[in-house]
């Protein structure tokens, strides 16, 4: 079963939200936003599996699924296994070309009756909610993330947020009912400021969750890239203007639509930096195999340089090099291992590679969140460890700076190794242990660099799959209870 706990605590958490301002961009902010162009982009996106049920779609583009997988997905259709009640379908013909060559890719995007086989998971993964300070902002860790919007060019089957992409109810920690809501510029600004000046006031911090300076941001969604330019830039001008340090934009456009990195978005940034040089952007990628980016010959087999360098799709490379030849821009990518997709060490020690020769940084890779139907698409957590460790072999040390977390509810948790042998002395240890150490931890952190250790289960793809295993716990990653919100920290 899914990891929940039915105590919910009545009070959801609230940081101090006086002296709210209504947002008024600065003359500095209005000049910004003045010299910002939009561009007219066109995704050919592929909405939907109405095309494809009714044999409307473009002839080349209907041979994606064939007619004995259109008639199992009809059959699907308005029951509780329909799978775009799961998941919208949705995809953009630049990634429907790259699929055509891929079977990772068509997975992907690629709807299958088996999404809906077992429909455990979690509603709200993490219960992120219980950080949500204002409507569509998330303040669980020492950074705050924005829903900035609820869809992106392309649906990855097996995507984090399908709560908000699907537009799902949650349950909130004050026991509520509601969709996710998208964040607005005045209520996230404001209570940027508010939580500053309170840790400024308290000599550095918080007085009710004890965090420091809300320095960083993570805009997010969805997929930021899908807005247009004006509206990116003022969520970019508001958020330095209300003392921001760095911004990261989380996309994974690069692969579904590179050409959306044209001649105005970079000009935008360029005068982004311009305006507010002290900073920082960083742009979160999100490839998950090397057949999103590297072009490939009529074999489907990667095109070599003399030198032996994979050659790039042409399109995304230009996209890359937009974004590492700006120095001030620091790129990193991020992907979850995911089952019939990038399942494979080759796959990703190729990417890995490829993208730190290019300029962009191997951040984290990821075991599956338990999100709804996450059983169709998690790997194991000891083989996720162990594909990522053999895909790391013959890498330098540069381009293996990833790890591989998990995200428990008290937060992001390293997968730190996998023995083969027991440990002297230590009962249930006897076929190899698990240790898990926590990363990221909410609020002040009080856990992180915690660890459990458990007996190992090969068929474990969450944290209850080791519930009977567990030999030490210091972390609490087996105490599922949800996280209390403290009294000091409650909206009044």
């Amino acid at each position: 079963m899914p990891i929940s706990s039915p105590n919910r605590p009545q009070t959801p958490l609230r940081e101090d939200m006086n002296n709210v301002v209504k947002h008024i961009p600065t003359e500095r902010e209005q000049a910004f936003l003045d010299s910002i162009e939009n561009s007219k982009l066109d995704r050919q996106s592929i909405n939907g599996l109405k095309p494809f049920l009714e044999e409307k779609a473009d002839a080349d583009v209907q041979s994606f699924y064939s007619k004995e997988e259109i008639e199992e997905l009809r059959a699907l259709t308005g029951s509780e296994r329909d799978v775009e009640s799961r998941m919208p379908v949705k995809m953009t013909r630049h990634y429907f070309d790259l699929a055509k060559n891929s079977l990772p890719i068509q997975r992907l995007v690629k709807a299958s009756v088996s999404e809906t086989e077992n429909l455990e998971g979690s509603e709200d993964p993490g219960h992120q909610m219980d950080y949500s300070p204002v409507e569509g902002l998330l303040h669980k860790y020492e950074l705050g993330l924005l829903y900035v919007t609820a869809t992106c060019s392309a649906h990855c089957r097996f995507c984090y947020r399908e709560e908000l992409i699907g537009r799902k109810e949650v349950q909130r920690q004050d026991g509520t009912v509601a969709k996710k809501g998208l964040a607005l510029i005045d209520d996230v600004t404001t209570y940027i400021r508010a939580h500053n000046q309170a840790v400024t006031k308290n000599g550095g911090k918080h007085p009710g969750s004890g965090r420091e300076k809300l320095r960083e941001i993570l805009m997010s969604g969805g997929d930021p890239m899908v807005l247009s330019n004006t509206k990116i830039a003022a969520w970019l001008g508001a958020l330095a203007e209300s003392g921001i340090e760095a911004i990261r934009i989380g996309t994974k456009e690069l692969a579904f639509f590179p050409q959306r990195f044209d001649d105005t978005f970079f000009a935008m940034i360029d005068r982004f930096h311009e305006t507010y040089p002290d900073v920082g952007l960083r742009l979160m990628i999100h490839f998950n195999h090397p057949d999103e980016f590297l072009a490939k010959d009529a074999n489907g087999d990667y095109i070599e340089a003399p030198s032996g360098i994979l050659k790039w799709h042409p399109q995304t490379h230009q996209a890359m090099q937009g974004f590492a030849s700006r120095g001030w821009i620091s790129i990193e990518n991020q992907s979850p291992i995911i089952k019939g997709i990038n399942d494979d060490a080759d796959a990703l020690r190729i990417m890995q590679r490829s993208l730190k020769r290019v300029g962009a940084n191997n951040h984290y890779f990821f075991c599956g969140r338990d999100i709804i139907a996450y059983k169709a698409f998690n790997v194991p957590i000891e083989t996720a460890w162990h594909i990522l460790n053999e895909s790391q072999k013959g890498l330098s040390g540069v381009e293996t700076h990833a790890r591989l977390s998990i995200t428990h509810y008290k937060g992001k948790t390293e997968v730190v190794a996998v023995t083969n042998e027991p440990l002297a002395g230590v009962p249930g240890s006897e076929k190899g242990v698990v240790i898990f150490k926590i990363l990221r931890n909410a609020a002040d952190a009080p856990d992180r660099g915690l660890v459990s250790i458990v007996a190992r289960n090969p068929d474990a793809i969450w944290f209850d799959g080791y519930d009977d295993r567990v030999i030490f716990d210091e972390a609490g990653l087996f105490e599922y209870s949800r996280v209390q919100a403290r009294p000091t920290e409650a909206r009044s």
